[in-house]
């Protein structure tokens, strides 16, 4: 990750960002969207594009339209050009989307509306107009559940790109956000597992402007493993306490078994069951604590 201190010669106080690869066709509108939109609202902004190495004109095209351009030398993922832009933010609210025309930028001054009763804003998407339409659908309806679940709030798009963000808070976690599509996932998941007040409201969701970067098999996968790492980093009992319970439930059902339907008392088994149940109560006792203690330090 590129470290880049903001400039301190210009105050703003919302950064727009816009992480980049190969977006040449959508860049140019996008930019120009996003200035119509803060045209009628009082806040100072810059517009910043994160090109993750781009082949095309992504970059050139963006300058020219009046944004503030970083380049990266390698390419790193949409998460990856996120934590860039993040640390090189001039404003103390950051707004993130997509650039590929898939957002309205007309909705950021709504998530701007919130600030500073809420830590984070997310654009929740009322319809998908992504590609492979149906497993797109299916997976992230899996993937909101069992993030609600484990966050134990409801959570109504998961994984939205539209997003704004206390800047300061945001910096505190960028180290558990992934370089790939996952990223917002975690964004979300680690304002909501350590008591950040999170806000969500409607936007409008668009087809994207040229080829589609995202695979369904890979980042479905990505996605899943990025609920349970956000999880074990900050809320580890959410995972632990529900398998010790589940294996407990079963040793008691097994010990019952044992001793009245086949009379001889409890099986070797059954003990190894009881066994891994508070083995793995203790160990989400013992990652809960170190995280607990990371809080205080």
């Amino acid at each position: 990750m590129i470290e880049v201190a903001p400039d301190a010669t210009q105050t703003v106080d919302v950064t727009i960002l816009l992480p980049a690869f190969d977006e040449e066709e959508a860049i140019g509108s996008v930019i120009q969207e996003i200035r119509e939109a803060m045209g009628g609202t009082s806040h100072a902004y810059e517009i910043l594009v994160v090109d993750d190495r781009s082949t095309d004109r992504t970059a050139e095209i963006a300058e020219t339209a009046g944004a503030r351009v970083i380049r990266r030398p390698v390419n790193g993922g949409s998460g990856a050009s996120r934590k860039t832009g993040t640390i090189a933010a001039r404003g103390t609210i950051v707004v993130m989307l997509d650039a590929d025309g898939t957002y309205t930028a007309a909705d950021i001054p709504e998530l701007l509306r919130w600030f500073p009763d809420y830590e984070q804003v997310n654009g929740v998407r009322m319809t998908e107009e992504g590609t492979f339409k149906l497993l797109r659908m299916s997976a992230k309806w899996v993937i909101r559940m069992l993030g609600s679940y484990l966050a134990r709030t409801r959570i109504p798009d998961l994984n939205t790109g539209l997003k704004a963000f206390n800047r300061e808070v945001m910096l505190r976690y960028l180290w558990v956000v992934p370089d790939g599509f996952s990223c917002v996932t975690s964004m979300t998941l680690a304002f909501l597992t350590n008591g950040h007040a999170v806000k969500y409201v409607p936007t409008t969701y668009r087809k994207r402007i040229g080829k589609s970067k995202f695979n369904p098999v890979t980042d479905t996968q990505r996605y899943l493993a990025t609920i349970f790492r956000m999880v074990m980093y900050f809320k580890p009992l959410r995972v632990f306490g529900p398998v010790a319970f589940f294996l407990f439930g079963g040793a008691l059902a097994k010990t019952i078994h044992d001793i009245g339907w086949i009379g001889s008392g409890i099986q070797e088994s059954t003990i190894i069951i009881w066994m891994t149940g508070v083995m793995v109560l203790m160990l989400g006792l013992i990652a809960d604590l170190i995280v607990a203690q990371k809080r205080l330090s």
